[in-house]
Order: C-alpha cells, then structure tokens, then sequence
C-alpha cells in the first residue's frame, strides 16, 4: 500500500491510497472462498460449488465486500502511518466505485477526507491594551432595594366603609372559561391579588373591579392581546366570574432607624443600613468590572489572532448553544412545537457566529496555557470542590463521590480550572488601564454583550458570593403571583 498526504487547509487533511494488485488479489480470492463455502446454489451441494458460478452468482456481493475489506484496511493503515488523528470519521471516496476491478488485475486508488485539529501557532497575547471601567453606585439603586425591601414587609389593611378604587388591592377567587372553548378546562384562581390602576395588572381588571364591595360577585370579559406573555392566554377571550373576598389598602413600613434593626440582619440605622447596601452594590460592581476586563481580554485576543478553526467542532458548539437557547425558551413557557422554522434558522446562523468564536477563543487559550505552564494541582482542585460544596451544601467526600461517578466528572471540574487560571494569566499579561464609566457599558455588563462562552465558563464561577447579597434584599414572590399571571400584562422577565 502506498499514501500520499495532502493538506488541504490549516485543519483539513486529504490521504490518496493505491492498494496493490496483490493485495486486492488475495481479497478478493479470500471473499470468494468465504461465499463458496456458505453457498446454496441449485444443482450443486453446498460448498461445492465451482468458485467461477459462485462469483458469478454473487457477483454484487463480493465486490462490496472486498472493497469495504481493502478501503476499511487502507485508509486505518494510512492514517496511522502519518500519525494523524481525524475530528470526525473519515469521508472516503473511490471514483467509479462501480466499474473498477477488484480481481487483483490494477491497483486501486481512493481519497481520504478529514478534519484534524490545526498547529497552533504562538499568539501574540502580551500587552493586549483593555480599560476596566466601574459603574458607579447611584443613591437611586439603594432607594430602589429599600423601596422593594418595605414593599415586601407592606401589610393590606381591610377597608369596609366604601367600594373599591383605584390604589386599592383586590383579593378575589376567579374562574374562567374561553370564548372557544367553553367545555375545556377553565381557568381557577384563588387568592388572587389585583392592584388596581398598577401598570403591570391588565386594564380589563382594573376597569371591572374598581368600585366593588367583599362578597360581591362579578362578571366580565377579557380580549388578551396577541402579544401578551402568557402563551396561553395570548390573543384569547376569556369570560371570567370573580368572587370578591376582601378589598384593602397595602401599608408600608416606615422607612427609619427602628425599622432597619427590626429586619434583624445586624443593621444598627437606616443610615447603617444604607452604607451596608451601598459597600454590596461597589463590591459587585468590582466584580463585574472585573469580569469585562476578562471578557474584553478575550475578545482582542480572537481579534489579533485570525486562526482556522475545524468546522466540526464549530458545529458541536453551534448546537450545544442552540439547544441551550431551546431550554431558555421552553423554560419560559414556549411551545417549541409553534416556533416558525426560519425562526430556528436565523438562531442557529447567530449559534454558528458564536460557536466559531468559543472554538477560537478556546483553542488559544489551551496554547496560552501550555506556554505559561498552567497547572492544576490537588490542592486546586480540592479547593474547587470545597466552594462547590458548600455552594450545593453537601460534604466534599459525598460530592467527590458523586463527580467521580460522572463521565470524565473530575476531568471537567480541572479543565474549567484550567481555562479560569489560564485567563487570569491573560489578564496579568495584558496592559489594563483604569477608565471613567461610559453609559453605554451598562446596556452591555447587563446583557453580557460580547461574553464568548469560553469566558463565561470561565467567569461565572469564581464571583464572590457576598456580590448578591445586595439582590437578594428585593422582594421575592409571593405565593400568588403563578396564579396572578391572568391578570399580569408584562412579561414575566419585566417583573423579574
């Protein structure tokens, strides 16, 4: 067997194999006695067939089998034999498949197609220039904490000497049924809380249920709009009978020294209180200033460094993403089954751009990494396992026994280790200068603009945890807002 390799591109590969006469001979001659001995052939017992009616009478057969014997051979001996090692299984191709000899009378020649993982050459990483820019904490943001923080402690005080207006809140038991479907199964909501004249409460609800008295009993229609966030109940008619169970005025603490220390988080004043929050807010925005600067570092890295990337790893990624996307949407009560086609396709075209960018971004950071000598070690890694364990509150032994049963579970754990270290190794060789914050930037940290997944692997793991501590003071749900969702307008990321 002779091969010759070509390359084709920085990450493909061809092979032109020529198999020699003797060794199709041999095949051949072997795939014949193979068929002579299993053969069933009028006229003549079984394995004795003459060979010449046997290949005659399998004709098809054989030539398929000897040319899967030879090229199956051919093609794992050549690859071999240039130390390669293909991204995905190799395409073969053999020029008039159905007309070449395969009796040992001419050699036979056939192509190998593959991918292969390109050289990476040295990338120019050292002094990449990247501003780290703050955003500032505004008295706006601590308002807006403490504002939701005495909205959750509001209490809704009865009132009984007159109906319903606007401001007022409504506790009502509805059950609804669709204009198009009134035998199906009917909307019920008990407990439900209205707030009349909100922004966020569907006019049809306010319009009806202002001027009511409790225990009165109402009856109306709401016309959803097609645009409305449940899906459900987007562009439908729904006639509702609401039974008023109680009508009140929501009341707020005042907002004072005595109500801080009464939150019973430590906090001496509302002044304490307020410098408490503001010390969460200016260490969060150190940390999410910090993870820009990572993300932009990254970025210019792709940029400076133009490299060819195997299409086959690009489309693994291109689908981890889209189907990432796809729970995203699922999650957010989307009937994939309606989601128009060319919808799918425009996400998969914006999926490929970024998958092509992770790939990148990925493969020169493992080079960064083998030239500054990134190392994982146990203590690393045990470390690692101890902030996991006590994120998901577990014991480190029970959690290491539960990765080590995952496929490649501890593998994964050091490889994210290694990317995260290998970025900071980045960062400290790249010329970051401090700057003034640009407006801009908030619509971009907000929506993670620009973040290639191989950062955001990277990045999301290692913020401090006391960075939320500011977040988790705005108020949670109440019990009733899966079933307030009939009479909420805004989408539910709105109300996030």
């Amino acid at each position: 067997m002779k091969s010759e390799l070509h390359e084709v591109s920085p990450t493909e590969r061809r092979i032109t194999v020529t198999i020699e006469p003797e060794t199709l001979k041999q095949t051949y001659s072997s795939v014949g006695r193979k068929f002579a001995d299993r053969a069933n052939i009028p006229g003549f017992r079984k394995g004795h067939a003459p060979m010449d009616v046997v290949r005659l009478r399998f004709k098809d057969e054989i030539r398929s089998e000897v040319l899967q014997q030879v090229i199956s051979a051919g093609a794992a001996q050549a690859i071999a034999e240039h130390n390669l090692q293909p991204l995905t299984e190799p395409h073969l191709h053999l020029d008039n498949a159905e007309s070449v000899a395969i009796n040992g009378s001419q050699p036979l020649t056939f192509d190998i197609h593959f991918e292969v993982m390109p050289e990476i050459p040295d990338p120019n990483y050292e002094g990449i220039e990247v501003t780290r820019r703050v955003r500032p904490v505004e008295d706006g943001e601590i308002n807006d904490i403490i504002a939701n923080r005495l909205q959750k402690e509001a209490a809704l005080i009865p009132v009984e000497d007159r109906p319903s207006q606007i401001g007022d809140t409504v506790v009502v038991d509805i059950e609804g049924k669709f204009e198009d479907d009134p035998n199906g199964e009917p909307i019920k909501a008990d407990n439900l809380e209205v707030t009349l004249g909100d922004e966020v409460i569907e006019k049809s609800f306010t319009d009806n249920l202002v001027g009511v008295n409790v225990d009165e009993e109402k009856e109306f229609t709401v016309s959803y709009p097609a645009e409305f966030s449940s899906p459900a109940l987007a562009g439908k008619t729904v006639h509702y009978r609401a039974k008023v169970k109680s009508v009140g005025v929501s009341e707020t603490p005042e907002p004072n020294d005595e109500w801080a220390r009464s939150l019973d988080e430590g906090y001496e004043s509302l002044d304490d209180l307020r410098n408490k929050l503001r010390a969460d807010l200016e260490q969060y925005a150190e940390t999410d200033a910090d993870a820009r600067v990572r993300n932009n570092a990254i970025a210019k890295l792709i940029e400076q460094n133009p490299l060819d990337v195997p299409n086959a790893l690009v489309e693994s990624q291109a689908r981890n993403l889209l189907n990432n996307f796809a729970r995203d949407l699922q999650q957010r009560g989307v009937d994939l089954n309606q989601v128009e086609e060319n919808f799918v396709q425009m996400a998969y075209e914006q999926m490929h751009t970024q998958a092509e960018r992770d790939v990148r971004g990925a493969l020169l950071l493992e080079r960064i990494g083998q030239l500054e000598n990134v190392q994982v070690t146990e203590d690393d890694l045990n470390e690692e396992l101890g902030k996991m364990a006590e994120h998901y509150r577990t014991d480190v032994a029970q959690l290491r026994e539960i990765v080590s049963k995952q496929q490649n579970g501890l593998e994964n754990i050091k490889n994210n280790l290694r990317t995260r270290k290998t970025v900071e190794a980045l960062v400290s060789k790249a010329k970051v200068t401090e700057g003034e914050w640009i407006e801009e930037q908030r619509e971009q940290s907000e929506s993670g603009g620009g973040e290639t997944t191989t950062e955001a692997t990277a990045a999301t793991e290692d913020k401090p945890k006391k960075a939320t501590k500011a977040k988790a003071k705005s108020p949670k749900k109440s019990s009733g807002d899966e079933e307030a969702k009939p009479a909420r307008k805004k989408s539910a990321k709105s109300e996030s």
